[in-house]
């Protein structure tokens, strides 16, 4: 059994995610700053009896998302499938006028320096095995800046430049890097972007392996 490994854990796309994963025979390594948030939805998982546990770690702390990794594989067995989806904070999302050059340290730490920590820490594994996906999940300011949003923006544009390094990069060794852009809001009842519906799709990236950016619905006008 290979584990899928989700940093961003959270109620709704996650355990929709975490869900989906673990129902396709993976272990589940859920990776949150919240244990009682990851005590829930472990305990949520285990009675649909998926095999899932909880390591606790901030991703603006390299060293814990480092040693949260680390741990999963040990507890779970390798990572072949990582997903980096936390929320950003709200204080990220200044206006572009209002955003200083310290304004930036957090949103790059969480968007570039995150991912680089925790793709750093699964590639060992997805190498040994032969096999891996990286899925990024991104915000619409990802691919369009948007002047209220300008940390997020700044730092998606980044996570973005590097995601597709990865998957130009990481192609001959059989290790497929995709982001999926999900422009609107995640809700129960969305058309294009409630978290069933979500999973399916990253799911599906991961199995069809077919091209690098991916979209849940249109970008609006």
């Amino acid at each position: 059994m290979t584990t899928f490994a989700l940093v961003g854990a959270g109620p709704g796309l996650g355990l929709a995610i975490a869900r989906r994963f673990g129902t396709a025979g993976h272990a589940v390594a859920l990776i949150s700053r919240s244990a009682e948030n990851l005590d829930g939805l472990t305990a949520e998982l285990a009675r649909d009896g998926i095999q899932a546990r909880g390591f606790t770690a901030d991703v603006l702390d390299i060293e814990s998302l480092d040693a949260a990794l680390y741990s999963a594989t040990k507890a779970l067995g390798p990572i072949e499938i990582l997903q980096y989806s936390p929320v950003p904070r709200a204080d990220f999302m200044k206006p572009v006028l209002d955003t200083s050059a310290d304004d930036l340290d957090a949103p790059l730490a969480f968007s570039v320096k995150g991912p680089v920590t925790a793709v750093n820490a699964v590639l060992p594994g997805m190498r040994e095995l032969g096999r891996g996906t990286l899925l990024f999940v991104n915000g619409g300011s990802a691919v369009r800046p948007h002047p209220d949003r300008a940390g997020t923006s700044i730092a998606f544009a980044a996570e973005s430049a590097y995601a597709r390094m990865l998957h130009d990069a990481l192609a001959p060794e059989n290790i497929h890097a995709a982001q999926l852009i999900i422009p609107g809001a995640i809700h129960p009842d969305a058309e294009h972007s409630s978290p069933e519906i979500l999973a399916r799709r990253l799911y599906d990236i991961h199995h069809k392996r077919d091209g690098f950016r991916h979209y849940a619905e249109p970008l609006p006008d």
